[in-house]
């Protein structure tokens, strides 16, 4: 996983990976906040979800503490973060200057 996940993160397309777990009740609650996203961007961003109980490893890498956590990648680089729920034009905003 750890390999794919690096190799995921290079893209020079930004990468939003989407740090969650199934029992989080507001990382339920992002999920239609990034299809929205994902629907107003289209290929200008991927977005990606990492279950932190399943990819322990990746989560303690990148510091999350807690879910949901999203982190922006753009060629490898972590260049913006955020926990916790956003609706989607303050995520907008957050990231467009990344775009």
């Amino acid at each position: 996983m750890k390999a794919s996940f690096s190799t995921l993160v290079q893209s020079e397309t930004p990468v939003l990976v989407d740090f969650h777990a199934d029992w989080c009740g507001p990382c339920k609650m992002l999920a239609p906040v990034l299809k929205q996203l994902k629907a107003r961007l289209g290929d200008r961003i991927k977005i990606i979800k990492i279950d932190v109980d399943g990819n322990p490893a990746i989560a303690s890498q990148y510091q999350v503490r807690g879910v949901p956590t999203l982190i922006l990648f753009k060629a490898g680089q972590a260049v913006w973060r955020q926990s916790g729920v956003l609706q989607e034009p303050q995520l907008y905003q957050a990231l467009a200057p990344y775009l």
